[in-house]
């Protein structure tokens, strides 16, 4: 008979394992010695030693479910309890215990994981939800739909809830999506329609520009461009493709337009400088007359002048106030001469302005007589009343005097 601290051979080969519940038999050896019996069967319970340890470094470092570990698991215990290996079968059974409490923790940690990935899954969800509702609202057509398209691919990488929970979701955010793209079409649908509109209102405008381009009726041809101008912008924008050939059209037809007014008014405007340096050399020349000593000779000489400037064009109109203004001074001296020459030879215009002096004279000496006897009589408040009259009196007076000058005494 041979032996061991765990197990024995009996006389007839059978094979005994020792554990805390007393012998139990193992197996039978016919084949050799006892000694490789029990070598046999100890490489046997070798085996388990190595089977548990690699389930027990799969339970802690893979992902390896619950319930393929507790498959595992009972297929080891069985071959344990069936007493199939000579060792320390209850150091087996204790490890194996252990492993079932590290499988129920970790399954347990899972089942808390899992649910508040699942928590986490469904508050994501609902934000999107409610990004793309209000979404649904906007008018950033291109942003919003390039954002709606983004929490798409979002919500694909989140994970699904149960069912009735994750279709309801859902069935809000494809309606908030779906909303959105209906409200887009209405949209470039009314937009294309207002194009169309603008392509055709902008062909009649193109139309009117190109027959006004070859008008010489230089001022209100180009009021009218601008007319037209202000209701080409009013008129909004065309479809792409006709926007910048009907624009081409509506500006070279005014290019046409405007270019040949250009010309004519170069040289119109040529023209006018050659007549502004002849009607100053006219305004110089009517300047020598002043001042006026002969009236009768300047009179002629400036009416000379004046048909010679009267035959000359027009003149740049930025010019025209200065040298017509040197022209109409020159005419108002010759006036003012003229008038001063009248009132000095016309006999009742003199006349007249003596009798209007004497009798100022008479007045004015009057007053102070009056004013002198106020005072004598200590009446002061007359006397002011009536010094104040007499300055107006005097400064009339003092009027008639230098007019009756000018009629030479």
């Amino acid at each position: 008979m041979s032996s061991d601290p765990w197990g024995r051979v009996d006389e007839t080969g059978t094979v005994y394992v020792r554990t805390a519940e007393g012998e139990k038999v193992v197996g039978s050896w016919q084949a050799g010695t006892p000694e490789e019996a029990l070598a046999y069967f100890e490489r046997k319970y070798e085996g388990l030693v190595v089977e548990i340890g690699l389930l027990e470094k799969r339970v802690k470092t893979t992902d390896l479910s619950a319930k393929d570990a507790q498959t595992a698991i009972e297929h080891i215990r069985h071959q344990v309890d069936e007493h199939h290996a000579v060792g320390d079968l209850a150091a087996l059974s204790a490890r194996l215990d252990k492993l079932v409490e590290t499988v129920e923790s970790r399954r347990e940690e899972r089942k808390a994981q899992k649910a508040k990935q699942a928590d986490e899954a469904r508050s994501a969800k609902e934000a999107l939800v409610v990004e793309a509702e209000e979404l649904a609202q906007s008018e950033q057509w291109r942003a919003a739909g390039e954002r709606l398209r983004s929490l798409v691919d979002t919500w694909k990488g989140l994970p699904r809830l149960d069912r009735k929970s994750d279709d309801e979701l859902w069935h809000r955010f494809s309606h908030a999506r779906s909303a959105f793209s209906k409200r887009r079409k209405a949209h470039f649908a009314q937009l294309d329609a207002q194009r169309e509109e603008a392509r055709k209102t902008k062909e009649r405008l193109v139309a009117e520009a190109e027959a006004l381009q070859n008008s010489t009726d230089w001022g209100a041809t180009a009021a009218r461009y601008r007319e037209l101008m202000a209701d080409w912008k009013a008129a909004g924008r065309a479809q792409r493709e006709h926007e910048d050939e009907l624009w081409n059209r509506f500006r070279g037809a005014q290019d046409v337009f405007f270019a040949a007014r250009s010309e004519v008014f170069a040289e119109r405007d040529a023209e006018q400088t050659e007549n502004l340096r002849l009607k100053e050399e006219l305004a110089a020349e009517a300047e020598k007359l002043l001042p006026v000593t002969d009236l009768k000779a300047a009179r002629a000489a400036f009416r000379a002048v004046n048909e010679r400037w009267e035959a000359i064009g027009h003149v740049p109109r930025d010019a025209r106030p200065k040298v017509e203004g040197r022209m109409h001074a020159v005419e108002r001296a010759i006036q003012e001469a003229e008038e001063a020459e009248w009132r000095r030879t016309n006999p009742e215009a003199r006349a007249r302005a003596a009798g209007l002096t004497g009798q100022l004279q008479d007045a004015v000496e009057k007053l102070r007589r009056q004013i002198d006897a106020a005072r004598a009589a200590g009446n002061d408040a007359k006397a002011d009343k009536l010094a104040k009259e007499l300055e107006g009196r005097q400064a009339l007076l003092d009027q008639a005097l230098k007019g009756l000058e000018e009629f030479g005494g």
